[in-house]
């Protein structure tokens, strides 16, 4: 059964004592962010906070922090489940005869529940009152972040030529009780649409959902192509329709069973400087001018809980959210490059400074085919290493690894280096939105590739003897 809102998720959790709640005052201001980091490096457990100093609110962070409870958001023993589920409907062969077709009818019947159903009430709209963020337990997160800020926003807006939603999860500094910051970076789908409301000289509408089913809250964060609606992908994962609900000051749809809403909009013609923050790589990213979105109107729950998270150097939750992405959306890499066997994206990287793939090489220079084609798609186009090793190696024991590419590689003949778009949180580059990669062919060389040597086989013992000394472990006292 689909969780009905993130308190039925909080339920959940506290029933299978995954939750710590702590009845104590605590400061938004920077206490809870030492708290919540110790549990995280710790691999701990979601923390609901009952007594937030200067808020009438609980506030609940750490609700996706490890992999079983990433796993118990969406509903799976394992994310890798969702991933067979994309590649089966995706699979041709499975509709290639009348038998198979049969077959399938009772899983495509699955996809008729995936479109979200419009209500007419909804309990996030409760109550309905003048906007006053101050009354929200939010966030003062690091030493040196230019303020408070909501780090779990659902920001939905609506494009002006195809009425198309789109959802997206951008940090809202706080201004003052009214008016926040608009964190959407260049290449995000919400600053496309912001883009085509200036050139219509149009006020933009903006709503944004705080607390959801942890579906809907992971569709924000999920790469989708711009065609498929996040809804409808939420809907997909928790195998029901999101129920969404008119907003009461604009025509923008939104989770019916949402903890808040923050109804606005934002002036196309006002620029504001946002940050500095600390951010998800594990540094401060710099204040630069961003959007200003203004609330009109906050609707609510009668009994909400307030959701955040916070970021930094990892392990941190927002890794789990990434780690999902990784093994959901590879079918569809797969789909595009079949050679793709596995791919990890290490929590060190920060999920677009490295990606590890194993392929199954079938030609000379493969490896760099596969670089140049994971350059080539969506948001892979910020992935500043891509270390490509053999089928045989294990994408996720970065030990095996790091043993392939520190003795696999001939410098001038092994390392690409490419120039093109970059993260704009990267700081390392001389230049904002676009600097250099590296791509790594760590695999075996061939003869047709240059390498004239002979390739020396991995040292490894014979089944025969792993066999016989498996029978005979109890007899060696060891």
């Amino acid at each position: 059964m689909a969780y009905k809102d993130l308190q039925d998720f909080i339920d959940v959790l506290r029933k299978k004592e995954l939750l710590q709640e702590i009845e104590v005052e605590v400061d938004s201001n920077l206490e809870i962010t030492e708290i919540a980091d110790r549990v995280s490096k710790k691999f701990g457990k979601a923390l609901l906070f009952k007594n937030v100093k200067n808020s009438s609110y609980p506030l609940l962070i750490n609700s996706l922090g490890t992999y079983e409870r990433m796993n118990l958001a969406l509903e799976v023993e394992n994310l890798d489940q969702i991933a067979e589920e994309i590649l089966d409907f995706m699979d041709i062969a499975n509709y290639a005869t009348l038998m198979n077709k049969i077959k399938s009818v009772p899983k495509l019947a699955r996809l008729a529940r995936v479109f979200p159903k419009k209500v007419k009430k909804a309990v996030c709209q409760e109550v309905i009152e003048e906007p006053d963020l101050d009354k929200l337990p939010i966030l003062k997160c690091w030493p040196k972040d230019g303020g408070r800020y909501i780090t779990l926003p659902l920001v939905i807006t609506k494009d002006p030529e195809t009425n198309q939603q789109n959802m997206g999860m951008y940090r809202l500094q706080v201004f003052d009780k009214k008016t926040t910051g608009m964190h959407w970076h260049l290449h995000k789908d919400g600053r496309e649409i912001y883009e085509k409301y200036k050139e219509m000289g149009r006020k933009m509408p903006v709503s944004v959902a705080l607390g959801c089913d942890p579906s809907i809250i992971y569709s924000a964060t999920a790469p989708l192509p711009k065609m498929i609606d996040e809804m409808i992908f939420a809907g997909f994962l928790r195998k029901s329709p999101v129920e969404l609900v008119k907003c009461v000051t604009n025509d923008i749809y939104v989770p019916a069973n949402a903890e808040f809403i923050l109804e606005g909009y934002v002036d196309l013609d006002e620029m504001k400087l946002e940050g500095p923050f600390g951010d998800h790589t594990g540094y401060y990213s710099l204040a630069d001018m961003y959007p200003v979105f203004h609330i009109e109107k906050i609707t609510r729950r009668k009994n909400p809980v307030y959701p955040t998270t916070i970021v930094g150097k990892p392990p941190m939750e927002d890794c789990y959210l990434g780690k999902a992405t990784e093994r959901i959306f590879l079918p569809l890499l797969k789909i595009q490059c079949p050679e793709i066997v596995d791919m990890n994206f290490p929590l060190e990287g920060v999920f677009h400074n490295c990606v590890i793939v194993s392929i199954k090489k079938a030609y000379p220079k493969h490896a760099h085919k596969v670089m140049n084609a994971l350059w080539g798609m969506g948001q892979m186009m910020y992935t500043k290493m891509i270390i490509v090793v053999d089928e045989k190696v294990n994408p996720h024991d970065l030990s095996t690894v790091a043993w392939k590419v520190f003795n696999n590689i001939d410098a001038k003949r092994d390392l690409v280096i490419s120039e093109g778009p970059l993260d704009a949180l990267d700081h390392a580059s001389n230049t904002a939105f676009y600097g250099h990669r590296l791509g790594i062919d760590a695999t075996k060389k061939w003869e047709s590739e240059g390498h004239t040597r002979p390739w020396p086989d991995d040292i490894e013992m014979t089944e025969e003897i792993k066999r016989l000394v498996d029978t005979r472990w109890n007899e060696y006292g060891i």
